[in-house]
């Protein structure tokens, strides 16, 4: 099932819209912009004699805003959690040694769920055992790995390391 370039232009629109709406909405100037609303319509109370007109303008313009953000905070959480799941796929999947069952265990049962983290917790324990970081996290260790990936991968460029190679 194909869609049409009509529908295509619209969910284009609705994705830069709701894109720059989410951006806007994050920065500093609607949040300034939004306080000078909230101080304005203070200021006002005395003119409108605090009524009930006066309060209802405040509460239908935050029920409506808070509404309309819901789901355009909801798409952008979406958006940004399949991005890092993609990312986390890739890294996966090209790790050599990484397990590839891990690729989409978002789907899985929360029962699988807990026995995969029950085997994480049991490997952190023991991580937490090794008293010196820098056994795993030295620039050595991170030299050493590069080399190895790239002997295993000669598909990888890797000019850097060839200049760094012949300097020394």
């Amino acid at each position: 099932m194909r869609k049409s370039k009509a529908d295509t232009k619209k969910n284009n629109f609705f994705e830069r819209f709701a894109n720059a709406a989410t951006k806007f909405t994050g920065s500093s100037i609607a949040f300034i912009a939004a306080t000078a609303i909230v101080i304005l319509w203070a200021v006002t109370g005395p003119v409108f004699d605090y009524s009930e007109t006066w309060q209802l303008v405040i509460n239908t313009g935050t029920t409506i805003i808070t509404f309309l953000m819901v789901f355009l905070i909801q798409k952008a959480q979406n958006k940004d959690g399949k991005a890092i799941q993609l990312k986390l796929n890739e890294l996966i999947a090209a790790h050599e040694k990484a397990s590839n069952r891990m690729v989409d265990i978002e789907d899985l049962t929360e029962k699988d769920l807990d026995q995969l983290h029950k085997f994480y917790v049991t490997l952190a324990t023991l991580a937490k055992k090794e008293t010196d970081i820098h056994c795993s996290h030295s620039i050595d260790v991170a030299t050493a790995l590069n080399e190895l990936k790239i002997q295993k991968n000669k598909h990888f460029k890797h000019h850097d390391n060839e200049s760094a190679s012949s300097k020394n």
